[in-house]
C-alpha cells in the first residue's frame, strides 16, 4: 500500500507540473501581457464603410476621420491582453494625437455604463465606440480580440495585427504614417 500511495503522490506531482506548463503556454500564446505581441502585417485596402454610436451618444463613421492617421482597435473589456494593451494606447495618443493620430477603440458588445466605468478608469482620451452587434468584427473579418488597424491619411487600412499591441510596435509602423 505504501508502494502504491507513494506512486499516486508521485503521479499528482507530474501531472502538476504539465498543467502549470500547459497553462504558461496558453497565456503566453494568448499575449496576456506577458510582451508576447504579434506583428503586423502590410495590408493596402480601402476602410470599410464602418459607422456606430460613440459612448457619448453620437454616431461616427470612420470617413469622418478622413485626413488622420486612424488606429481603429477592436477590444472589450473583458480581454486579459486588451487591458494589457491600454495604457500603451493612452500613451501613444497622449504623445501623437496632435500629429494627427485619431484612436478608434471600438468595444465589442458591452453595455454603455460598463464601457464607460472602464473609460473612466483607464483614463482613455481617444474615441470610444460601442458595437453590440459586433458590426466592426464582421466588416474587418476578424473576430479576434484585441485586433488592430492603420488607415492612413486616405482612408486605406496600411496594417492589421491581432493581438497585444506594444509601444515599440506603434513606433515603428504607426509614426512613420504621421510624417507622410
Amino acid at each position: 500500500m505504501i508502494w502504491i500511495g507513494s506512486a499516486l503522490v508521485i503521479l499528482s506531482v507530474v501531472l502538476m507540473f504539465f498543467i502549470i506548463l500547459r497553462e504558461k503556454d496558453i497565456k503566453s500564446a494568448q499575449g496576456t501581457g506577458t510582451g508576447n505581441f504579434v506583428v503586423p502585417v502590410a495590408v493596402y485596402y480601402a476602410a470599410p464603410d464602418l459607422s456606430l454610436e460613440n459612448v457619448n451618444g453620437h454616431v461616427e463613421s470612420l470617413s469622418d476621420f478622413r485626413g488622420q492617421v486612424v488606429l481603429v482597435n477592436n477590444w472589450a473589456t473583458w480581454c486579459p491582453p486588451c487591458k494589457a494593451e491600454m495604457p500603451t494606447l493612452v500613451k501613444f495618443h497622449k504623445d501623437h494625437s496632435s500629429e494627427g493620430l485619431a484612436i478608434i477603440a471600438i468595444e465589442a458588445g458591452e453595455p454603455r455604463e460598463q464601457v464607460l466605468q472602464y473609460v473612466e478608469n483607464f483614463g482613455m482620451p481617444f474615441n470610444v465606440w460601442l458595437d453590440p452587434n459586433g458590426q466592426a468584427l464582421i466588416v474587418f473579418r476578424n473576430q479576434n480580440l484585441p485586433s488592430s488597424y492603420v488607415l492612413d491619411r486616405g482612408g486605406n487600412v496600411r496594417y492589421a495585427w491581432t493581438g497585444e499591441i506594444s509601444r515599440e510596435q506603434l513606433d515603428k509602423y504607426v509614426v512613420p504614417l504621421l510624417r507622410e
